[in-house]
């Protein structure tokens, strides 16, 4: 079928589809439908008969209805190439003028307005088809479409942009390629036309509200405010647009961390509500209800943000409706997902809201012993009772989510936003589902493994065979690779990696035990690694160990941790998973293992990680590294040492970067800025807590800052451990934790970037912030941007297919 070549003109870009086909020449039709008019007078033809059907049209939230398409045909001369577009107008029940002269298309076009108007141009001495555009789109909106012989493609198509073309349609009166050319019209320019005539009447409605508007790009600049928005806010137009946002001032009246706490939660596309105070012009400041709602564009990007001001001043008479923006700008925030949460925060309708104030029995208003949060709620139950009712009612979903237990894990969407990301951390952050089958899975505590007689040779730095030493010469290296010491060590990285790092940090001085005891504590924590795992094995414990070692040399670390703090760190990361059985606490718990009735479904597989390490060491004294250590030393040790391994457990994950970010990162953050000092807070019992606990949990997970042939390796490992849970849970006729890790569908990168999204790329900025780890963060771009390739690609494997 015969579809003319065209060039279609649309955002300054020049596109080209279609080319001529073999049948562009077919013969004239001899039924061509025969209008009303004479030719000769150039007046308008009698518009084609058609169906008044409107169509519906979506914009946005709008629904608009548009009636049947009118067309102008400016046709000089009547022949195939005429009568075809008018057999295509009436095959596709448009409403169709023929004009022979630009006096009439003139006289027609300003009776009727047309959508579409097709102007002949092979016959360029009966008028100049330029000049008719210019006077027909008069700056207005109007799809044209322009002929030309063949002879004539090739020609510049810029002149035909400045005079307001559309489209270049080369000579072909083939009737099927007309009604094509159509139709690709109609829902392509002109539909597009249509919703922006729409958009006109937005904006119109914009600059006759009442209530003050301003939009600014992503970038922070400033394109439009309306005039109530220079009524209110004292600024003239021309004073603020193209200007940044961060240029107009703010009110010192708001609390320091209020913008970082409305950015954290609107940059991952979330809705923010709460009090604000705008800085007029004049100086003075307004205290606002305000509620700021992410726009979502194409590609699920953020491009607005709309934000409803009313300020608590005027009774809520004014209400000032604000499209703005207000992210941070974040070295990485191009790594973001941008839409794991969307749920709202705003309060609800006007529905029951005086019984929702009012059935306020349900608060807690005294207890024999407060906790922090039950003041917190008694607080925000006193502010109700002299608020306005907006004030009221956000508070009263304030206090809904207090009232929660998991008061620092986000809540996730639908189940339908991303399959991965649900169950990914579904399967992390969850004790599991409990069956209802009596057929429980018996994974029973064993007994600790012994020494194998052939590690028990004697072992020192000095003894350590060349060929492995020379693998572990960078060792203090972060791109230093674990897997060349576990292919040199025969799967054994952990006993040669501890000796080396626990001598480079005293360790055995500082616990007063031969060097021999250390190697049989490390060969026997090693033997209670399950080598069979393809993850969870002895090079992970390795691994962890060289990050926890890395961090530890960093000099904010090293300020705030004490000597004790670092032998703590550096033995739980050896132990932190310790007879791992290569499945997760959700599997354990579901399966009824003696280990989760032992722990009670919680923190499982850490709570044995830590009791069983302890076990394995005061057992024997030829592996007791704690024998000769004072009592209370030891116990203070001891606690370091569990508290360090529990923290590796997911569910309070967000617990714990929270309650680093606010009790470290944002004071340091204000006192550096001030000029103080922050030994403070670098130094207090409490803080070097939540050091260490981020300093284990950021080593534990660090596979996606390493370099990308290690980060690589660890996905592919991580991988199919979950596929083999997978399928032992299928064989058990368990519940499937991690629908999506089937090995048969499962896309690998999908996997990798919802895990970096939910868990790494908050938890490494706050660490960065805080250790200053530059390389950590290149490598985590770098490794981002590769599984986003793969997936784009639509590619579910480690690497991309050979070339």
């Amino acid at each position: 079928m015969g579809c003319a070549s065209s060039i279609h003109i649309s955002d300054r870009v020049v596109y080209h589809s279609g080319k001529e086909s073999e049948d562009s020449h077919s013969p004239q039709q001899t039924n061509t439908t025969q209008h009303q008019g004479n030719p000769a007078s150039g007046l308008p033809i009698k518009p084609l008969s058609c169906k008044t059907t409107l169509t519906e049209v979506q914009f946005g939230p709008m629904k608009l209805f548009k009636d049947p398409l009118q067309v102008l045909l400016v046709f000089a001369k009547e022949d195939s190439q005429s009568n075809g577009f008018c057999w295509a107008c009436e095959k596709a029940n448009f409403r169709c003028c023929m004009a022979r002269t630009p006096e009439s298309a003139l006289e027609c076009f300003s009776e009727k307005h047309h959508d579409l108007v097709i102007i002949d141009h092979r016959h360029s001495r009966h008028f100049d088809a330029e000049a008719l555009c210019l006077c027909c789109g008069n700056g207005w909106m109007l799809t044209c479409v322009l002929f030309l012989r063949p002879d004539r493609e090739e020609a510049s198509v810029m002149p035909l942009i400045n005079a307001g073309f559309n489209r270049r349609y080369v000579e072909n009166a083939n009737m099927m390629a007309c009604y094509n050319e159509l139709l690709q019209l109609e829902h392509g320019e002109v539909r597009a036309q249509f919703k922006l005539r729409a958009g006109n009447a937005i904006f119109t409605a914009l600059e006759q509200s009442q209530e003050a508007i301003e939009i600014t790009s992503e970038d922070q600049v400033i394109q439009y405010v309306n005039p109530a928005y220079e009524s209110i806010m004292g600024y003239q137009q021309g004073e603020l647009i193209g200007k940044e946002i961060i240029e107009v001032p703010k009110s010192e009246k708001n609390k320091p961390d209020l913008l970082e706490t409305i950015n954290s939660c609107i940059r991952k596309g979330k809705e923010w509500q709460g009090i604000y105070y705008a800085k007029k012009k004049n100086g003075d400041s307004i205290q606002q209800n305000v509620k700021i709602t992410p726009v979502i564009g194409q590609g699920g990007k953020i491009r607005h943000y709309v934000s409803i001001n009313r300020p608590l001043n005027d009774n809520n008479k004014v209400r000032t409706v604000v499209i703005i923006f207000y992210i941070q700008s974040s070295k990485h925030k191009d790594r973001r997902k941008g839409s794991l949460d969307v749920r709202s925060t705003t309060s609800r309708g006007s529905d029951g809201s005086s019984q929702r104030r009012h059935s306020s029995m349900a608060r807690i208003h005294s207890m024999t012993i407060e906790a922090p949060i039950t003041k917190v709620i008694n607080i925000i139950n006193a502010a109700q009772e002299s608020s306005p009712m907006p004030v009221a009612e956000a508070l009263d979903r304030v206090l809904e989510i207090l009232r929660t237990t998991e008061l620092y894990s986000p809540q996730l969407g639908t189940k339908d936003e991303d399959p991965h990301t649900n169950d990914l951390v579904g399967g992390l952050m969850t004790d599991g589902l409990r069956r209802l089958s009596g057929n429980e899975y018996i994974f029973a505590t064993k007994q600790p493994h012994h020494i194998p007689s052939h590690l028990t040779t004697p072992l020192s730095l000095n003894d350590i065979p060349p060929r492995i030493a020379q693998t572990m010469e960078n060792e203090d290296s972060w791109d230093f690779d674990i897997f060349n010491l576990e292919a040199a060590t025969m799967k054994r990285p952990l006993t040669y990696l501890g000796l080396k790092i626990f001598s480079r940090f005293g360790v055995c001085e500082f616990l007063s035990c031969p060097e021999a005891t250390l190697r049989s504590w490390l060969q026997v924590i090693e033997a209670n690694y399950h080598s069979s795992n393809s993850y969870h094995n002895s090079t992970h414990a390795a691994d962890v160990l060289h990050a926890t070692a890395y961090f530890l040399c960093k000099e904010r670390v090293k300020q705030s941790l004490d000597p004790i703090d670092e032998v703590a760190a550096l033995i739980a990361a050896t132990v932190h998973d310790v007879d791992h059985p290569g499945r997760t606490n959700s599997f354990l718990c579901n399966a009824g293992s003696e280990l989760a009735i032992l722990y009670n479904d919680t923190a499982v597989l850490e709570s044995h990680h830590a009791a069983l390490a302890f076990q394995i060491t005061t057992r024997d004294d030829k592996c007791n590294i704690f024998k000769n250590m004072e009592r209370n030393e030891y116990r203070t040790l001891r606690q370091a040492i569990i508290d360090m391994v529990l923290a590796t457990e997911m569910t309070k994950h967000f617990e714990h970067v929270n309650k680093f970010v606010n009790s470290i990162n944002k004071p340091l953050a204000a006192l550096e800025e001030n000029g103080e000092s922050v030994k403070s807070v670098l130094t207090s019992p409490e803080n070097r807590i939540l050091v260490k606990r981020m300093l284990i949990k950021c080593a534990d997970i660090s596979n996606p800052c390493r370099p990308q042939e290690l980060c690589i390796e660890w996905a592919g490992r991580i991988s199919e451990e979950y596929f083999a849970q997978t399928d032992e849970e299928k064989r058990q006729g368990l519940p499937v934790v991690m629908p999506v890790f089937d090995r048969n569908t499962c896309s690998i990168p999908k996997s990798q970037i919802s895990f970096i999204d939910y868990f790494i790329t908050d938890m490494f900025d706050a660490w960065d912030a805080f250790a200053d780890l530059p390389n950590l963060m290149q490598h985590l771009d770098n490794n981002f941007k590769y599984w986003k390739g793969l997936d784009e690609r639509k590619l579910h494997s480690l690497r991309p297919p050979p070339e």
